[in-house]
């Protein structure tokens, strides 16, 4: 009996150690699991940045393919990821809404004055209420939301050349209600 006490710590760090090396070994921490993928895009009613008076919700967001972006001034990814969400806009014509995200209105509004502006409008979620509804662990975040409302896939992290190339373009050319797949996948066809 005496054997066995001195051997459990032992035993019980192995273990351990066998949990943490299989928990750093995931491929991608940026591909964090979705409850919301094949969900309808939660219900919203929220100001719309820069248009006083003016509210938009869920509704806004049906018809045609779109992809939703989280972001806010005071995150520097998001300042990054910011030519490529333009470059999307410009060349493929994908419709991209933008949700600001705990931040402060004035400012987002010069942001996009200074940098430029890929969204067809952005909702102020400054309490984050539709962050949490949707599950963001932080900004950025983006989704890909179909012509119906449901979300069919979400990136946590900047959407950067290489994530457009490999997860959001060709998931994007396989959506029923999107005809402009030869703009997404370009030479890669």
């Amino acid at each position: 009996m005496t054997r066995i006490k001195l051997y459990l710590p032992v035993g019980v760090f192995g273990v351990l150690a066998v949990v943490l090396f299989l928990g750093f070994t995931l491929r991608d921490p940026n591909l964090l699991p979705s409850a919301l993928i094949g969900k309808p895009f939660p219900a919203f009613d929220l100001p719309v940045l820069g248009a006083a008076g003016e509210r938009a919700g869920r509704e806004g967001l049906l018809g045609e393919v779109r992809l939703v972006n989280v972001w806010a001034t005071w995150c520097p990814t998001c300042l990054a990821e910011h030519g490529e969400l333009m470059r999307i806009g410009a060349e493929t014509g994908l419709s991209i809404i933008g949700i600001n995200y705990k931040d402060d209105p004035q400012l987002a509004v010069e942001w996009l004055r200074q940098h430029g502006d890929p969204y067809d409008f952005n909702v102020v979620d400054d309490a984050g209420d539709l962050g949490v509804d949707l599950g963001v662990y932080g900004a950025p975040e983006t989704f890909l939301v179909d012509a119906g409302g449901v979300i069919r896939y979400k990136r946590v992290g900047d959407v950067n050349p290489v994530v457009w190339r490999d997860e959001i373009a060709p998931t994007l050319a396989g959506l029923a209600g999107w005809q402009k797949v030869e703009a997404v996948l370009g030479d890669e066809r």
